[in-house]
């Protein structure tokens, strides 16, 4: 897994043995930040953040700050650690909170966020709650979007307070692009 773009292109970035954090493929990656375009000056922020590959990705292609939030400490760890690597740590900001319950207690001072990624564990049923917290706490600007990465077998529901505006199948991926 490495950087495909942007200041930190090539750099390698850690990933855990084992299969408890699932960081996103680097065709997939490219997929998204293609879709996405300029990212200059953007605030995003990077939900499950698992790696940090996402985060790290729009930071290297000119995002201004990313926030990376994970329940688990080792892969906050690892975060740190990839930051550190592509000399992008000063732009990064890492919290611990346990998603979705307690996405309420980020600092004001981090949001609003111009992009939402959103990579949570496959079919734990937590992108819904996660989707209904941001629009809740304000968290997302009004005109900023979200990147939901999930299984198929995941729907979004239409009382979540967004709306889809793209949408694509990548095998057993989809990735859907929503707005308020």
């Amino acid at each position: 897994m490495r950087v495909i773009s942007g200041s930190a292109k090539g750099h390698r970035l850690k990933s855990p043995k084992g299969s408890a954090i699932r960081p996103a493929l680097d065709k997939i990656k490219g997929a998204i930040f293609n879709i996405l375009g300029d990212l200059e000056g953007m605030k995003v922020l990077d939900l499950f953040a698992g790696t940090g590959s996402i985060g790290i990705e729009a930071l290297s292609r000119g995002a201004k700050l990313a926030t990376f939030i994970d329940n688990s400490r080792p892969a906050l760890q690892l975060v740190h650690h990839n930051l550190e690597k592509c000399r992008l740590a000063d732009r990064g900001h890492i919290v611990k909170l346990k998603l979705p319950l307690e996405l309420g207690h980020l600092p004001r001072t981090y949001s609003p966020f111009d992009i939402v990624f959103v990579d949570p564990p496959y079919d734990q049923k937590l992108i819904n709650p996660t989707l209904r917290r941001l629009v809740r706490e304000k968290i997302l600007a009004p005109s900023g979007i979200v990147v939901i990465e999930h299984s198929p077998r995941e729907k979004i529901a239409e009382d979540v307070g967004l709306t889809i505006i793209d949408e694509r199948k990548y095998g057993q991926t989809i990735i859907s692009f929503l707005k308020m």
